[in-house]
């Protein structure tokens, strides 16, 4: 008596036909004659003098859209549309941050910067008096949510030949760069003493 054994269950590759039809959408593809004019953060910080800092934070890991422009901390959000009346239930949706490309003028750097920025952070930006202003802002909360693009490009305008001139005479003002050679210029006297004492001791 032979024994039947069954065959084990495997499943059958797709055809071609349902492999092209996966390809279509019923909706057009967006175009991306817009990404060009966008700054690329890799391509436009080649011509700093020296890398910037590590950021504190990181980068976005989640929502890496925002590592490219300024979202000020904003992210996708996701939640349930609740209806009432005649079709009662919930919905799943997602919100995503309001986003425009807009073109900012920065005084340090002399130029205007196409940037993917928020409604949230244009207005934050037009409050506080500027780009410059905006970015080079001291506080915690303001470092956080300048994230990658944002810590890069306030790097570029502290190296910019405007801000340095500023930051000298802001310096001169406080008497910080009087200090500061008085410092440098101790050692060096001291050094010139030396010699002399020694002199003295050996005649």
């Amino acid at each position: 008596m032979a024994l039947h054994t069954a065959k084990p269950f495997s499943f059958s590759r797709p055809s071609s036909l349902l492999q092209t039809f996966r390809g279509l959408s019923l909706y057009p593809r967006r175009s991306q004659s817009n990404q060009s004019t966008i700054i690329d953060p890799d391509k436009y910080f080649e011509s700093l003098s020296g890398d910037p800092p590590e950021y504190p934070y990181g980068p976005s890991l989640y929502f890496k859209q925002a590592n490219s422009g300024l979202y000020g901390g904003s992210t996708i959000q996701f939640g349930n549309k609740i209806s009432k009346g005649r079709n009662k239930g919930k919905t799943r949706r997602t919100w995503k941050p309001n986003v425009r490309h807009e073109e900012l003028y920065s005084e340090a750097l002399g130029t205007t910067l196409k940037l993917k920025v928020t409604h949230r952070v244009l207005r934050t930006i037009k409050k506080v008096g500027g780009l410059d202003q905006y970015l080079l802002g001291d506080k915690p909360a303001r470092i956080k949510e300048l994230g990658v693009f944002g810590w890069k490009l306030r790097w570029k305008v502290m190296q910019s030949k405007a801000m340095r001139e500023k930051f000298l005479e802001e310096q001169k003002a406080l008497g910080l760069r009087a200090a500061a050679e008085l410092e440098s210029q101790a050692p060096q006297q001291t050094q010139d003493k030396i010699p002399a004492s020694s002199e003295q001791s050996v005649q």
